[in-house]
Formats: C-alpha cells, sequence, structure tokens
C-alpha cells in the first residue's frame, strides 16, 4: 500500500512526544477532573464516587469497583460526530471497556474498599490517541480522588474500617496523618497508568500518533503499562501490511520513551496536588 511520508508536514521529530498539559479541578462538581492535553487531542476526565457498588457485589463486598465511559463530543471531530443517545456502540463500547480494564488493572481494589468511582473520559477534540490520552487523564484523576476519599475519611486501609454496627451508632473516621495517608494512596494505587500510540510509517517508527501520522501508518499500536514496567495491555494492527518481530521490538522500545515521559509527568503533576 503506497504511503505518503514524504507528503508529511511533520513539526517534531519521530520520537519525539507532543506535550502534554494538564488542568486539575477543570470542572467543580466532580471528586477530581482533568482537563488534558496532549498536542491537539483534548479529554475532559471525571471521577465520581457512586452512592453504591454495583448490584451484582455481593452485600458484604469488601472490596471496590472502578469503571469508565468515553465519548466523542460532536464538535470534536471535522464533522459532527453524532451522539450515541442508546448508550455505546462499537468503537466507543471497546475503547470505554479498555480504559476501565487498564484502571482496575492499577488498582488494588481490596485496599480500596466497598467503594465504586467511575471515571468518565469525554473527548472535546480529536487528533489522533484519543484512548491513549484518557487513559492517560483517567490515571490522573483517579488518583487525585483516591487522594481525596483518604484524606475524607471514606477510604480507610481494612484494620481502620467501621463494622455495620459502629456505623449504625454514628460512627467518626479517624483522621490519618500524612505518612499513613501516603501510604494507603500507595496501597490503593501502587502504579500510576500510562498509554502511548507508536506507529510504523516506511519502517520508521514514530511516538505518538496524531491523525496526521495515524492515516498514514503501516502499522499503530496502543502500549499500556504502568510505571513498574508492566503492560497492561498491547493493542497492534497492520493496515493492510504486516510487521516482523524486530519491528515490534522496535516499537515497544518507542513507546517506552513516551511512557517513561508521561510518567514522569504525572508525578510532577500530582505532586503537590490535593
Amino acid at each position: 500500500m503506497a504511503k505518503f511520508k514524504t507528503d508529511l508536514n511533520l513539526s517534531r521529530a519521530s520520537d519525539e512526544m507532543r506535550t502534554p498539559e494538564v488542568t486539575l479541578d477543570f470542572t467543580p462538581n466532580a471528586l477530581a477532573s482533568v482537563l488534558y492535553k496532549q498536542g491537539n487531542t483534548v479529554v475532559l476526565a471525571c471521577c465520581t464516587k457512586e452512592a453504591s457498588l454495583p448490584r451484582w457485589f455481593p452485600r458484604d463486598a469488601t472490596k471496590g469497583w472502578v469503571h469508565a465511559e468515553y465519548s466523542l463530543l460532536p464538535g470534536s471531530t471535522d464533522s459532527r460526530f453524532r451522539r450515541e443517545r442508546n448508550g455505546a456502540k462499537g468503537r466507543t463500547q471497546e475503547i470505554e471497556r479498555l480504559i476501565a480494564r487498564s484502571l482496575r488493572a492499577a488498582v488494588n481494589l481490596e485496599a480500596l474498599g466497598p467503594i465504586a468511582l467511575n471515571v468518565d473520559c469525554d473527548v472535546l477534540n480529536a487528533d489522533g490517541g484519543t484512548r491513549c490520552a484518557s487513559i492517560t487523564a483517567a490515571n490522573i484523576a483517579l488518583r487525585l480522588a483516591v487522594r481525596r476519599l483518604i484524606s475524607s475519611g471514606d477510604c480507610l486501609p481494612v484494620d481502620l474500617r467501621p463494622t455495620f454496627e459502629q456505623r449504625k451508632d454514628g460512627w467518626t473516621p479517624p483522621t490519618l496523618s500524612e505518612v499513613e495517608c501516603a501510604n494507603h494512596e500507595q496501597a490503593v494505587l501502587p502504579h500510576d497508568l500510562a498509554a502511548v500510540s507508536v506507529g510504523l510509517i516506511d519502517g520508521d517508527v514514530y511516538l505518538d500518533l496524531d491523525y496526521v501520522l495515524d492515516s498514514n501508518a503501516d502499522v499503530d499500536m496502543n502500549v499500556i503499562k504502568t510505571s513498574d514496567g508492566k503492560y497492561v495491555e498491547v493493542q497492534g494492527t497492520g493496515e493492510e501490511s504486516t510487521f516482523s518481530a524486530e519491528e515490534l521490538t522496535a516499537l515497544l522500545k518507542g513507546a517506552d520513551a513516551g511512557l517513561e515521559a508521561l510518567f514522569a509527568f504525572q508525578a510532577a503533576t500530582l505532586d503537590a496536588a490535593q
């Protein structure tokens, strides 16, 4: 299949990622909200606490749940994207399942306790890599939400959680020290989560595909990892093309450079956040 690499107007090197930007608490009503930009891809990720666990959880459940939803807003693409009013379909459903299972892979649900969290990822502007940007943004929102639940006494270590009788008697949650809060946050979210896209164009590896790069790629791949170096998921597809084991290794190596930058960005963003 003929590609058009020579016609691409590239504003960055093949191994250069688009610079991420974030605004915390972009909206006031969510437990935590993040306006996340990576180039011209813009995602609003909002984390909220549900009133109860899903119905299929046992009544005496000790662990929690994390769900995610994903949506392209009507004005996010060059032609209006119609709202999916009767529920997520096709690509949308596949992406939100990816986001949700990626988040759950990074969370210790037993340490979270009997709490249900929902992370909504709404794409305000789409220029490639929307699922990857959504995962990275969702991780920031989720960690900030967990931090706040710990601070408020809603998310506690197992040995400090109230019994049913204590709740009935007007139990007051204990106040954790800064060290105890940090330790429990680390127990709930041992590692950060991030995702980035990579692709092959005429045999060369390109990092963080925008729309132009993605539409010209012979192979495109989404790589999701935790900050301890473990893979959550790798989605790689040859677009009317194939790729070798050596090219796969080169793609994963290229993704690692972008993921390390995203983990550093997340850590710096959340270091002083409350």
